[in-house]
């Protein structure tokens, strides 16, 4: 069975074997949506310089619990030719493994997650601060495809690359701001 999508760095017959396809739209929003997130996290990521790798800490935001269901993973993901979601790769880590890695040249972000099924919503901080998306995972292609959206959104940003984290990490809020004005932000 031929790999949905290729990986161009695997071995022959190996493309699909580790990495997955990652279905996900991406939306860009004026607003948090209505509703209490069923949980929140505060999102450190670092993308490893010349690589397209990030290393991810995922920190609850509720309270004494939040110390130990911290989660830390290094992620590679791979795009589709179009530029949207192609194929992604997730090694969960120990603390002291996030902390070797860390340690090497990134550019980092920093967002607050909000899980609003069936949306995760990330509210950037820092030079990204005003920029909301939402994103939500399929498991099927047919899911994606039929997916409409319950909530006001500005535009759908799946397949525009100014909008992935790769390139959101190396923005400052003077890219961000004429990028937010051609949609009407």
């Amino acid at each position: 069975m031929k790999p949905e999508f290729d990986h161009p760095d695997a071995p022959p017959g190996k493309a699909g074997k580790y990495a997955l396809p990652e279905r996900e739209r991406r939306f860009l929003l004026r607003a948090v949506p209505p509703g209490d997130p069923i949980a929140s996290y505060v999102i450190e990521d670092r993308y490893l310089d010349a690589t397209r790798l990030r290393l991810r800490r995922m920190t609850p935001i509720d309270g004494a619990q939040a110390a130990r269901a911290v989660q830390r993973k290094l992620v590679q993901k791979v795009p589709a030719a179009d530029g949207s979601p192609g194929l992604i790769t997730n090694l969960y880590l120990s603390e002291d493994e996030y902390a070797r890695l860390a340690e090497l040249p990134a550019a980092s972000l920093r967002k607050t997650r909000h899980s609003i099924p069936p949306f995760g919503v990330d509210v950037f901080e820092g030079e990204l601060e005003g920029l909301i998306l939402a994103e939500i995972e399929f498991a099927t292609a047919e899911d994606e495809a039929a997916f409409e959206p319950s909530i006001p959104i500005v535009a759908e940003v799946t397949r525009d690359v100014r909008f992935t984290g790769g390139r959101l990490v190396r923005s400052t809020a003077a890219d961000l701001r004429p990028l937010l004005r051609e949609f009407g932000l």
